[in-house]
Formats: C-alpha cells, structure tokens, sequence
C-alpha cells in the first residue's frame, strides 16, 4: 500500500527529535582537497592525535585483521581484563562503546525520561544537549564563568526532577579542568540517585596534580559514571572504542541497551596495544605539551588572546572568527569554528605536529594582515 499525504513521517516521528540539531563535525582532510583543489591540507579542527598510532598499535590492527570475519568479544574480554588491572576496579565496573560517545548515549537513554531535568555547562560537549533533547528531557544550560565550569551554580539548579549532570573535565571546547576538591564540594549534599557522567575524554593531557581521582571517588558515590577514550591521546578516533567506569549496578543497565558486538576486533585490537606501548604515549604527551607552549608564544606576539588549556586544544578569540576560518581553510589548515557552540568571536585549534603548527601560525599572520588592509 501506497502512503499518500503531506509530512507523513514528520507527524509519526518522534516529537522530541524535531528539536534537534544535527551535530557537525570537522570537515574531512579529503573532502576539501576535493573542494579546494589543495594538494596539501592539514586538519586541526577535531581535537585528533596527530601522530599515528605506535608501531605495535599497527601490528596488532594488522593481526587481528585477518580474522575478521568472526564476530569480536561482545565483553571486550582481553582489553577489560587489561584495564581492570591498570585502574584496580572490578571487570564488573566496566562497559565499552563504539567510543566514548556511545557510553554517553547508553547513560542518557537508560536513565532520563521525557520530562526529567538534565543540568549540563553552556559551553560544552554538543552530544550532552543533543542525547537529552532526544529522550525529551528538560535541559538546564549553566554559563560557565570566566571559562571555567560554575559548579556552586550548576549545584543550585539542581531540582527534584534533576537525573542526570554532565561535567566534561578537561571540557570540550574550552580545555578548563576542575580540581578533585572542586568535584568533592560539588557531590556533597547531592542526591545519590542523581547521575553524574564525569567524561574524561581528555584527562590522560592533565599533569596537574590537583586533578580529581575520580576512579577513587567511585567506591563513596556508585552514582558517578566516567566515560574515557581512546581517540584522542592514543589516537584511535578512526577506530572508535571508549569505556564507562562505575557500579556495577549502573553498569549492569548500561548493558541492558547496549548492543552486542558494539566494539569492533580490530578496535579491540589495537586500544588493548595501546596500553602496553606507554613510552610511546608518554612521547606524545610531551611533544603536544612542546607544541601548545610554541603556539601560546606565537599567539601572544600576533597580540591575539586565547584560553590556557589543559587538553590538545586551544580557543582563539578573534573578532569575525568565521572570516578567519574560511581564510584559513582556502589556505589549507582547516580549524573549527565555535559558532555552534555560542562562541561567535572564537575558533578552536587542535594542536598538531610542529610542522602543522608552523604552518598554521604563518597563514594565521597572513590572514591578520590582509584582513586588516581588507583585502579579503
């Protein structure tokens, strides 16, 4: 049978769906070489790694490539064994996704219902609002102050329908972090069944010592989930697998709605060698911290302001950032407006190699240049 009619499958689809704004990402390298006619583009727009995995990640991707007509671990049994023994929690206090995006996701899904409150920082993580907006919820934006999370605020929104609280730290896209007394201050007095998801997608950047042991406050609050992943440091975000840490009781429903074979062999593969090749990782860590004090330096002499991170991203204030961005992009180096986000003077930068960061700094002169003769 024929459906005939006018918004058909508008008047059918899920109301709360209409509400959304499709994410969007980072435009791929490949795509505008294709756009542009450019031979070389550099990607600095999506907070990646931009070094390749190590040379036993590829091992293992090759390896386990041959047997991939088999359905993988649906437990993620090998890579959980690993990080059972890496972070001293029980196998039963984990759960892996297709990244850590899908943790978040399986966490909205199970525990908000249409109508219940959602508190979350304004700016942040896009898929926070998004997730909620498709489960109905009512979405509580706090202003973050002075780019920094306003927790003592975020506190006093919460109200007896509240269910669930995102904190990102370090966030996305600022790259401010909180300290483990700012989170031990924030928990106290709140309701235990109120659901904290502390996303740590880039906590292996932090150095600061003040920064929350998070794994330690699981055992006081089994209402704190943390989501992690292997995108960014271990640079695996072609891959796409991430993990959630809590009770096993949150973990148990997160299970529940969690489909079978989420995590792919190859992705499997390749994040549990990622955990044994650490003077690789460590390399990185100190060549990404190198290369965010060159671009500080940099940026401070072109007289531009910026927010100090604690990530391998950088926020760049700049009045019609958008003009800058499209300059830029024509040029070759692609970096990501902060429109989306509310943040119409700003462009987010991910930090990459030198020879890319180089690259950046001297188109980026250029473009102040002859934006301000207006020759654009």
């Amino acid at each position: 049978m024929i459906l005939t009619g006018h918004n058909t499958m508008k008047e059918k689809i899920k109301k709360s769906i209409l509400k959304v704004k499709p994410y969007v990402p980072g435009k791929p390298i490949e795509e505008v070489k294709r756009d542009s006619g450019l031979k070389r583009v550099i990607k600095l727009a999506s907070n990646e790694n931009p070094y390749p995995p190590s040379p036993k990640v590829i091992k293992a991707i090759e390896k386990a490539a041959t047997t991939v007509n088999r359905y993988p671990y649906s437990d993620c049994y090998y890579l959980k064994d690993a990080l059972v023994k890496k972070l001293g929690v029980s196998s039963s206090q984990l759960i892996f996704g297709n990244g850590s995006d899908e943790i978040i996701l399986l966490a909205v899904r199970a525990f908000v219902q249409p109508g219940d409150e959602v508190v979350l920082a304004k700016p942040s993580f896009l898929m926070y609002s998004i997730d909620a907006q498709i489960e109905g919820a009512v979405i509580k934006s706090i202003p973050v102050k002075n780019y920094q999370y306003d927790l003592q605020a975020m506190k006093r929104a919460v109200t007896p329908i509240t269910k669930l609280i995102f904190l990102g730290n370090p966030d996305n896209p600022v790259g401010t972090y909180f300290t483990d007394q700012d989170v031990r201050s924030f928990l106290k007095g709140l309701r235990k069944d109120i659901l904290i998801l502390l996303d740590e997608a880039y906590f292996e950047y932090v150095e600061q010592k003040d920064y929350v042991d998070s794994i330690k406050l699981l055992s006081e609050y089994p209402n704190i989930i943390v989501t992690r992943t292997f995108s960014k440091m271990y640079g695996l975000a072609g891959l796409r697998v991430g993990y959630g840490i809590s009770s096993a009781e949150v973990i148990d429903f997160l299970n529940r709605i969690r489909d079978p074979f989420n995590v792919n062999s190859v992705a499997q593969a390749a994040a549990l060698a990622c955990l044994k090749d650490k003077s690789y990782y460590r390399q990185i860590a100190t060549d990404i911290r190198q290369q965010r004090a060159y671009i500080y330096q940099e940026l401070t002499k072109m007289g531009l302001q910026y927010v100090r991170t604690y990530t391998n991203f950088i926020i760049v204030h700049i009045a019609e950032a958008d003009k800058y961005v499209e300059f830029l992009l024509h040029r070759g180096v692609i970096v990501r407006s902060m429109s989306a986000w509310g943040l119409q003077n700003c462009f987010r930068l991910s930090i990459g190699t030198q020879a890319e960061n180089r690259q950046f700094i001297n188109i980026l002169k250029r473009a102040l240049k002859d934006i301000k003769e207006h020759k654009l």
